[in-house]
């Protein structure tokens, strides 16, 4: 297939919505909830960074689903890749590659994803969104500190017993601390992280975990060097107090690079390798959720990059221009205890 030239500028026909949008999107709120379709595209049309809707309408795309195409629409290489026959096999044969991996899965791993990997970080966990990567991330959190705990011990069978209605021992009074207007998605376990906009969280119960400032940097930086030090030193106080406070153990502390939905804040390397110095101290886990940032957005593969840390991050999550999803990790400690 040939690459075809993108338009040349955008081109607006109809108001937006438009009458064909506005119709179909009426139909579609009949079978499914449409109250926040923007436009109907026709995905045929689009091309590169130009996005077409069934009106005639042609945008320059700087959403880019969701932070979710890297290379812009209908891309040759990608479609190429798309029909190939190993694409073919895997959709149609479903592999449950944890249980009957194919013959192509260690090739595609090493020559695909762990040649994406961050620093340090030598195995990858795979999942299907960016929300069921960051629990999965809680999860392995949560066993890597009971494991320390135990120092080698096996289960119990109080443990698994207790496991099973959801009580202590078993079923522990753990938390993951987040950081105010953070988001990490809208599954269950991750949902107790988000704090961006109520709308994803009201009616809905949540783990009773904490919630840290993020810095609120003043602008330019340059001007106000002084000021924003002292911000984010208050933040990392915060951190401590509530480690130190909290009602349970704190065993895992997510962060974004980036905060994307809560607003564009950004924080300093420096902030960043105090945070992780305060994992450390405490045996916890960190995870830095790269869902928006992650492969190739802020001029370096992974925006953590820019942080010059000391040591790898413990965990790493990710998906959306990865076309797949995940969780990297340094530590062989945050392999489950049985599989």
């Amino acid at each position: 297939m040939s690459l075809v030239s993108e338009p040349a500028a955008p081109s607006m026909r109809t108001a937006v919505p438009g009458p064909t949008t506005n119709r179909t999107k009426e139909e579609l709120d009949a079978v499914i909830d449409a109250r926040t379709v923007q436009m109907v595209i026709d995905y045929d049309k689009s091309i590169g960074n130009y996005i077409a809707d069934v009106d005639g309408n042609t945008y320059l795309d700087v959403y880019a689903q969701i932070a979710s195409i890297p290379v812009g629409y209908n891309n040759p290489t990608l479609i190429k890749a798309a029909t190939s026959p190993e694409i073919v096999s895997a959709l149609v044969n479903r592999p449950a590659n944890g249980n009957f991996p194919s013959t192509r899965w260690l090739t595609l791993l090493r020559e695909g994803l762990m040649r994406a990997a961050p620093p340090g970080c030598t195995q990858v966990f795979p999942a299907q969104s960016g929300s069921e990567a960051n629990d999965l991330a809680f999860k392995a959190a949560f066993m890597a500190y009971r494991r320390q705990q135990r120092a080698g011990s096996l289960w119990t069978e109080h443990e698994e017993e207790t496991a099973m209605k959801n009580q202590a021992p078993g079923s522990p009074d753990l938390a993951i601390l987040s950081f105010r207007n953070s988001f990490h998605g809208r599954s269950f376990g991750s949902l107790s992280t988000t704090r961006s906009k109520p709308v994803h969280k009201v009616d809905i119960p949540a783990f009773k975990w904490p919630q840290a400032t993020f810095p609120q940097l003043k602008y330019p930086l340059e001007a106000h060097v002084e000021e924003n030090a002292e911000e984010e030193q208050r933040c990392l106080q915060e951190v401590e107090n509530i480690m130190s406070s909290w009602h349970c153990p704190v065993v895992g502390i997510i962060v974004e690079p980036i905060q994307s939905e809560g607003g564009d804040n950004h924080a300093s390397p420096e902030f960043f390798q105090k945070l992780q110095a305060i994992t450390k101290a405490h045996g916890i886990s960190l995870i830095v959720d790269e869902v928006q940032t992650g492969f190739g957005a802020t001029g370096k593969f992974w925006a953590h990059e820019h942080w010059d840390l000391p040591s790898p991050v413990d965990i790493v999550t990710f998906p959306k221009k990865a076309q797949t999803a995940g969780y990297f990790f340094s530590n062989e400690n945050l392999r489950p205890d049985k599989a």
